[in-house]
């Protein structure tokens, strides 16, 4: 028991030291991010109700008592995005039929009501049509930036953060680490809420990006920075659905 504390505190400490530089972005005006996961029931070109089914811990909280159908504001700055085979094309409200399952990503401040999230428009909403495939493993993601020009299958990364999975696996690493990927992995640039396709090499020293790496749960740091990305974001926004 006292080891595993020591471990907790260990990697709350980790956490701590490597989102220390972004954290004051994180918590900003834009306000806290919401994400709840579901199949849509309707859409209009006003909002999309969806039974929701999943989210982030903050979505969930708001979801306590309450109904699992909810209707969320779509806006005149609202992206919505179809993935398929992981790659992203721009949709309408049209495009969001009945059993698509989505992520609804919306911005609001952590003390607001479901009713007040619900009002916001949201920023994107991931259309990842019927049946989607699920992953079956788990997700290593972390973020940080480029320390150079990529080639040769190889990213070298200057990690400022991550998941809780990939932050535990930092413990006692350096910051600096090199990650794989090869001509399955989709390389994305992010502009605004819309990305395109690009190659590795049109990553750039300083860029701040994204690696999502699915490995088997009890991988190695080594395991897991051999194994290729599944997809590698550049300059990703932090309410981007997931895609990985």
């Amino acid at each position: 028991m006292k080891h595993r504390l020591i471990i907790t505190a260990a990697l709350a400490a980790l956490a701590c030291a490597i989102l220390a530089a972004t954290a004051s972005a994180g918590r900003g005006d834009r306000g806290r991010h919401y994400a709840f996961r579901g199949e849509v029931v309707s859409a209009t070109s006003t909002s999309v109700q969806i039974t929701v089914e999943g989210g982030n811990h903050i979505a969930l909280r708001k979801m306590l008592g309450q109904p699992q159908n909810e209707t969320f504001t779509i806006g005149p700055s609202t992206e919505i995005l179809g993935w398929q085979n992981g790659v992203p094309h721009v949709e309408s409200y049209g495009d969001l039929k009945p059993g698509d399952w989505v992520q609804v990503n919306v911005r609001a401040p952590g003390d607001a009501t479901l009713a007040q999230v619900e009002a916001m428009p949201a920023g994107i909403i991931g259309d990842h049509g019927t049946n989607p495939v699920r992953a079956k493993l788990p997700l290593f993601l972390f973020r940080g930036t480029v320390d150079g020009p990529q080639s040769g299958g190889h990213i070298l990364l200057h990690i400022r953060g991550g998941n809780h999975r990939a932050l535990r696996l930092l413990l006692g690493q350096s910051t600096d680490q090199t990650f794989t990927y090869d001509d399955n992995t989709i390389f994305l640039l992010w502009q605004g809420k819309v990305p395109s396709v690009i190659s590795a090499s049109q990553l750039k020293a300083g860029d701040l990006i994204t690696v999502r790496i699915r490995a088997p749960r009890l991988s190695t740091l080594a395991q897991v920075e051999s194994t290729p990305a599944r997809h590698v974001g550049d300059h990703e926004p932090a309410n981007a659905p997931d895609k990985a």
